[in-house]
């Protein structure tokens, strides 16, 4: 049994928990209320103070791309890296692309946290930042659409991690006005709905899992 720790709405903790459910891989969430991934005993697992962390067995890792490779390499599910070396480099390359631009400061992660996570957890929201942050919002969606014009998935015809890693966060922006104007009628907007369309997607939700956690 894979214990999962993560702040629910996480779009990192997500992407774990939609890598477990695709590899058929046994595990739980123990969700870690925000700000207690700063407190002595999380820093102890993780030092950075970053969600996720899982621990399988005794053996604790972080870092979700770290965390997906070990899933894959481990668990019994479908294959989810590429066996064609042209179609991993494609999916190495939009994972690179995530946690380089996507989630940078001033980028998605600026909008999606002002409009969506902010929100919920009762933080204004800074107008100025979003305004600033659209014009690298919009070349990410742009970059990432060219992955998927020609093909279903970011690597090819088969999900792989990049779907994986990338779909939380493309499906967060999407909740934000000025998300969903961007991704409108383009290959980004047609490949979220096919990947939501997984049930390990519908399963990991913020509001299914924090039903869950409440019950």
């Amino acid at each position: 049994m894979i214990t999962v720790r993560s702040i629910i709405g996480s779009p990192f903790g997500r992407a774990v928990l939609i890598g477990c459910i695709e590899k058929h891989a046994p595990h739980r969430l123990s969700p870690v209320t925000p700000g207690d991934h700063k407190a002595p005993a999380y820093l102890a697992l993780q030092p950075f103070g970053r969600v996720p962390v899982i621990d399988d067995d005794g053996f604790v890792l972080y870092e979700t791309q770290a965390i997906l490779r070990y899933l894959d390499a481990t668990q019994p599910g479908p294959k989810l890296t590429p066996a064609d070396p042209r179609a991993e480099a494609r999916m190495n390359q939009a994972i690179g692309i995530l946690e380089s631009y996507v989630f940078r400061q001033g980028s998605v992660l600026t909008v999606a946290f002002n409009r969506v996570v902010g929100p919920r957890l009762g933080i204004p929201v800074d107008e100025a930042a979003v305004a600033a942050a659209l014009p690298t919002s919009r070349l990410c969606v742009e970059v990432l659409s060219g992955f998927v014009k020609n093909s279903p998935y970011l690597a090819g015809d088969a999900l792989s991690l990049a779907d994986i890693h990338i779909l939380p966060h493309v499906d967060m922006l999407s909740e934000a006005p000025e998300g969903a104007e961007l991704l409108a009628g383009t290959p980004l907007a047609a490949w979220l709905d096919r990947v939501r369309a997984r049930p390990s997607v519908a399963a990991t939700t913020w509001d299914r899992l924090a039903a869950q956690a409440a019950a």
